[in-house]
């Protein structure tokens, strides 16, 4: 079952990834986007290229499908009534595209009803693809290789617990966090997915994302590739993201662990969440 959807959405974006490719050997010059949260982020010739190809291939495979790209026009009105959408990222990670640290990634997933049920995200500069589907497991596949199967840490001590963070954007919040866990180590990329990534593959327990910032396309296809690996993903306070309403914006942040450490997590977090003014709110979306 949807192995249809996967096979096209892992060759999809390799296409688009090698695309991505020709421009990063050359000279892109950033334009700045308003994004739907009214923040300005950069935006490439490199995303659009990649979109066209992923979106184009997406609509040809699955006429009756919405397919939901950052790059693209969104109807809310439309996607909402529609059981199966696609949710892409073309370019995960563009300031490590602009950087040239090779930590941007395509990413592809596919929502039914609501619910994240197929997850592709590959790395074209590390020649890294993670991939799963709903009751199929999660894989890896590094430099061409065989796919390995992914499988989370069972570590719930957190004195010895690796914790994924954001490169470009950290937080000195995180700081607060780690000290506050006892934590014993950071590890800094860039990219939602390769870090959601790191906890699938167990080289991570832990990841935190304190920002309202991350929309549907930075999360729908590492999450289901996290549960498939025995993880969980969801916003800071453990609520489950719905993928099936109006507002992609993920306004609670996000929360990426081992299953078996993930609830004491949520728990510990939420005194240091009032401590930083973070409360629970709800989604503007239906």
């Amino acid at each position: 079952m949807l192995e249809l959807e996967l096979e096209t959405a892992v060759s999809l974006a390799r296409e688009a990834g090698n695309k991505v490719l020709e421009y990063y050997a050359l000279e892109v010059i950033a334009e700045e986007k308003l994004g739907i949260d009214n923040f300005s982020e950069p935006v490439t010739v490199a995303d659009r290229a990649s979109s066209r190809i992923i979106v184009d291939g997406l609509t040809s495979a699955f006429p009756s499908d919405f397919v939901l790209s950052e790059e693209e026009f969104d109807d809310p009105t439309e996607r909402t009534k529609i059981e199966r959408v696609w949710i892409t990222d073309p370019i995960d990670g563009t300031w490590g595209f602009l950087k040239k640290d090779g930590d941007f990634a395509v990413q592809i997933g596919l929502a039914i009803d609501g619910e994240p049920r197929v997850g592709v995200v590959y790395l074209p500069a590390h020649d890294l693809l993670y991939f799963g589907s709903r009751g199929n497991g999660a894989f890896v596949v590094k430099d061409g290789g065989e796919p390995l199967r992914l499988s989370v840490s069972d570590n719930t001590d957190f004195s010895k617990m690796n914790l994924a963070v954001s490169r470009n954007h950290r937080s000195p919040k995180i700081s607060r966090i780690v000290a506050d866990f006892g934590l014993k180590s950071e590890v800094q990329r860039g990219s939602v997915g390769l870090k959601v990534g790191l906890v699938a593959e167990a080289a991570c327990d832990l990841y935190i994302h304190l920002s309202p910032r991350t929309k549907f396309w930075d999360t729908c296809a590492p999450q289901i590739i996290l549960e498939e690996a025995g993880g969980r993903l969801t916003d800071l306070f453990g609520e489950r993201i719905r993928y099936g309403i109006s507002d992609v914006q993920n306004h609670a942040g996000i929360v990426a662990a081992n299953g078996a450490a993930h609830e004491s997590i949520i728990k510990r977090l939420y005194p240091l969440l009032n401590e930083f003014g973070r409360y629970k709110i709800k989604s503007t979306g239906t």
